[in-house]
């Protein structure tokens, strides 16, 4: 039996994360909403090309390739659309062959307010406006950065996932020491607090239910050397020793533990992830995503007081 939306590990997507919608917004900021609306039903059966985190989405689904018999994971599509525009995405997601049967059309009503009712983990969107509102409020969400990387090899069926520490998976105390008191300032308090867990951060929820996947997988490999794993954890942070420690005491308090962890003490993150080739990395400070998204499709959290410009979709 599949288990009920309170169970599931569910994400919110909006399509201007799972598919290029450059097109239709282009009309929809030049000529204005009626020129938009006969563009969407001219075009409601020409497939929308895939978005920076596509990929992602269509690995997640396929955890419940994993466990089929539960069909653990889902994914709900959020859209500011009124259903009739929002033709154009269900049937690109039929086309595509992403398994996404739920869906709020909201006629431009914030998306955040549902995240509850749908049981969201998280809501990734490439609108900044909407998630910030959803940050403030105190969910988890992402923007969904612009980016080249949109590699999906269909035969690539291992979902790899990183998150940066500091902001997302904990929250952002250490950071403001760092930031408001310097750099010898934070290493001497996490140092002093290093068997002290942090608090959780945004993405805390997140990373242990996916946590909670990975261990299943590590016990099913046990059982069957043949079995191919579908998911894959990184934890790729700018801290390096001593501070490391406390990023150790707070993981093992929380039942946890990544598949790797780097600790870069500055070395630049995208030589990292260049390598290691996540489907989405998660990070709060975009003098780390700026580089990162050259690589990889990268996601900012507005997390804390860290407020940046950037370049969205």
């Amino acid at each position: 039996m599949a288990y009920p939306i309170e169970k599931k590990l569910v994400i919110a997507v909006a399509s201007s994360a799972l598919f290029d919608l450059s097109e239709s917004d282009k009309v929809f900021r030049e000529e204005g909403e009626a020129a938009y609306r006969k563009h969407q039903e001219k075009k409601k059966d020409v497939q929308l090309q895939k978005g920076v985190a596509f990929p992602f989405i269509r690995r997640f689904l396929n955890l419940n390739q994993a466990f089929p018999e539960r069909q653990p994971v889902e994914v709900v599509l959020l859209s500011k659309n009124d259903p009739e525009t929002g033709m154009r995405v269900f049937n690109s997601i039929a086309s595509h062959h992403l398994d996404i049967t739920r869906a709020a059309f909201l006629t431009g009503k914030p998306a955040y307010e549902y995240l509850p009712a749908f049981n969201a983990s998280l809501f990734l969107s490439a609108n900044e406006r909407d998630v910030r509102e959803a940050v403030n409020v105190g969910f988890a969400a992402g923007i969904v950065l612009e980016s080249e990387v949109k590699d999906d090899d269909a035969s690539d069926h291992e979902l790899r996932i990183a998150f940066d520490f500091d902001g997302i998976l904990a929250d952002d105390e250490a950071e403001q020491i760092y930031k408001k008191k310097g750099l010898e300032a934070f290493q001497q308090h996490e140092t002093n607090k290093a068997q002290i867990p942090h608090a959780p951060g945004l993405l805390h929820d997140l990373f242990k239910k996916l946590s909670f996947f990975q261990k299943l997988e590590l016990k099913q490999l046990k059982n069957d050397p043949n079995y191919k794993r579908h998911l894959r954890i990184a934890i790729v942070t700018a801290r390096n020793a001593p501070v490391h420690e406390r990023v150790v005491t707070t993981l093992k308090s929380w039942g946890v533990m990544p598949d790797e962890t780097f600790f870069l003490g500055g070395i630049n993150k995208g030589r990292i992830l260049d390598v290691l080739k996540p489907h989405i990395f998660f990070d709060d400070q975009m003098d780390h995503l700026k580089e990162a998204s050259k690589y990889v499709p990268s996601v900012h959290v507005p997390f804390g007081k860290l407020n940046t410009k950037y370049k969205t979709l």
